[in-house]
């Protein structure tokens, strides 16, 4: 039993098709799934889709690349949105300095909003991290209560160890099985009990299947390749990864 701790179910490539994409997971050993809201709209809908399935679950939350889209009433929409059950996370947040689609500073200041509403309602985080390590560890610095998850992760090893120490978590993605990327050495020197797998589906889908719309069943590709990479059984790093899972959101 695997839990693919960060898919988009919104979009387009999986709205009309629900029921097949959680059956073909389930053919993979993927049975429980977190819907990540990176607007308020998005919010809504992983919500509804948390309502509807068992073994979906959804987080709210502003995405770095939607900072300057945001409403001046949105905290108090998210807040709305978190205080139910199914709602599990303030997320997706975060920074990203890469395409810097919403200015860095604008980044920061609805990170730290969504940080305090995290530390107000007491809920973990999903954080987006995209070549913005110094800010992303110096602002998480500032709460140093908040539990959550360094999602996708794919900066240096001792990015990871310092977010660790923090008390964070650190999930993969497709993006660990790529062809020369670092993170399987960044991987191996982790301990499990602090690390989680993904899809981020529909983007980066895992070797085989690379370049091509992802789904949350390739979970188990990511699962396979820290498998490898710990000389592991692929039961071990599912029961492992899962029982992060639950104790990170409180999953049933």
């Amino acid at each position: 039993m695997l839990v693919d701790t960060h898919c988009h179910l919104f979009f387009d490539e999986f709205k009309n098709d629900i029921d097949g994409v959680i059956s073909r997971a389930n053919e993979l050993g993927v049975t429980s799934f977190i819907c990540v809201g990176t607007d308020i709209s998005d919010s809504i809908e992983s919500y509804k889709l948390a309502k509807k399935y068992k073994n979906i679950y959804s987080t709210a939350g502003i995405h770095p690349h939607d900072a300057e889209a945001a409403e001046n009433n949105y905290v108090n929409e998210l807040r709305d949105l978190l205080l139910n059950q199914k709602v599990v996370a303030v997320g997706e947040i975060g920074l990203d300095y890469y395409r810097n689609i919403s200015k860095p500073d604008t980044q920061k200041l609805i990170f730290k909003e969504q940080l305090e509403l995290a530390q107000e309602i007491n809920k973990p985080i999903v954080f987006h991290n995209r070549d913005a390590d110094k800010d992303i560890i110096n602002i998480l610095s500032d709460f140093p209560d908040l539990e959550g998850v360094a999602h996708c992760f794919s900066s240096t090893y001792e990015t990871a160890l310092e977010l660790i120490e923090m008390g964070f978590y650190i999930s993969f993605s497709g993006n660990l099985t790529f062809k020369n990327s670092h993170l399987p050495e960044v991987a191996k020197k982790l301990p499990l009990d602090r690390l989680l797998v993904e899809t981020d589906s529909p983007f980066l889908s895992p070797v085989p299947f690379r370049g091509k719309t992802n789904e949350p069943g390739r979970t188990r590709y990511v699962a396979e390749k820290l498998s490898e990479i710990f000389n592991s059984n692929i039961n071990d790093i599912a029961s492992i990864t899962t029982a992060n899972a639950k104790s990170l959101f409180n999953l049933a």
